[in-house]
């Protein structure tokens, strides 16, 4: 069986990504008892990424890099922002230390209403300073690793990755729905819910 869409394949991968002298460093793994696991076509990975795995077959290696304009884009500057410190208050009216801290990735609504993740670069006494850029933005990804397993996707699996706000689909009923949302998902809790009662 070879990689196309519609099939979920497991793998073993290391990415490496030069650090400020050339010199490639690993900062990211997937292991044989901890797989990267996706479904080719829907999505969940690069395009590039999926372009650079269609038609390899269980066992095969592959070791690829992916540029900046196939990966997370180039570095902007300007993605780099101060904002007032009281935006990030709490319902409290104080400011969310547990949560905004150097180094901790937050949610921030753009102004056509997206919400992407930044990271928090500084926080002063006045002001937060926010990454908006992808943490490998402007990098080259150097990817290596192995097949692991190649498989059709099920029906309860797809639904899961093409409606994922039911978190009850394709694995353990989401204890916060009901099992009428949980319903919603298609088949009901007899695919995949696992412990759904009504």
């Amino acid at each position: 069986m070879k990689i196309e869409n519609l099939k979920v394949v497991s793998a073993t991968y290391e990415l490496y990504i030069a650090d400020e002298n050339g010199k490639e460093q690993i900062v990211e793994q997937a292991t044989k008892e901890a797989p990267l696991v996706w479904c080719q076509g829907e999505g969940m990975m690069l395009p590039a990424f999926e372009a650079a795995m269609a038609g390899k077959s269980a066992g095969d290696a592959f070791d690829f890099v992916l540029k900046p304009a196939d990966a997370y884009g180039e570095y902007f500057p300007e993605g780099v922002q101060e904002l007032p410190k009281k935006m990030f208050f709490n319902g409290d009216g104080e400011f969310d230390g547990e949560r905004v801290f150097v180094g901790a990735v937050v949610p921030m609504n753009t102004v056509d209403g997206q919400v992407v993740k930044a990271m928090v670069c500084e926080v002063t006494d006045k002001t937060v300073t926010i990454d908006l850029n992808h943490p490998y933005a402007g990098e080259d990804l150097h990817f290596k690793g192995l097949i692991l397993d190649i498989r059709d996707v099920t029906e309860g699996e797809l639904k899961a990755i093409r409606n994922p706000r039911h978190g009850c689909c394709g694995g353990g009923c989401n204890k916060s729905q009901s099992c009428d949302s949980c319903n919603d998902c298609g088949d009901g809790c007899a695919d995949g819910c696992g412990g759904c009662e009504k």
